[in-house]
């Protein structure tokens, strides 16, 4: 039995973290600035850059885009209750893209 949170724990967090990590990268922060951004160590980063942390599942261009606004907000300073936000809110994303490919659910609590 998956309890309604599990999912997001061990799948949805990890690809979300991964995500920002290699697009703040790609838009010219540092490992080092990135990983405390977001809350992790360098070497957490370097990880997601190496496919060696966080799930490589196809995303959707919803996902992509909120991965995107995020990443520019926290580039302009996003705090950590706003992070939590974005997080929160791509998660809510991935689980309903796994759900419309049968992938279930990791809990019924609305986007918001």
């Amino acid at each position: 039995m998956i309890f309604p949170c599990e999912k997001a724990v061990w799948y949805y967090l990890p690809q979300i973290r991964a995500d920002l990590a290699k697009e703040l990268v790609r838009t010219g922060m540092t490992q080092s600035s990135a990983a405390k951004a977001l809350g992790v160590t360098p070497a957490a980063v370097s990880q997601y850059l190496h496919k060696k942390r966080g799930g490589q599942n196809i995303k959707s261009r919803v996902y992509k885009q909120e991965i995107r606004s995020a990443v520019d907000k926290i580039r302009d300073g996003a705090t950590g209750e706003e992070l939590y936000s974005f997080v929160c809110k791509c998660c809510q994303i991935l689980k309903k893209d796994d759900a419309e490919v049968g992938g279930g659910s990791c809990g019924d609590v609305a986007a918001g």
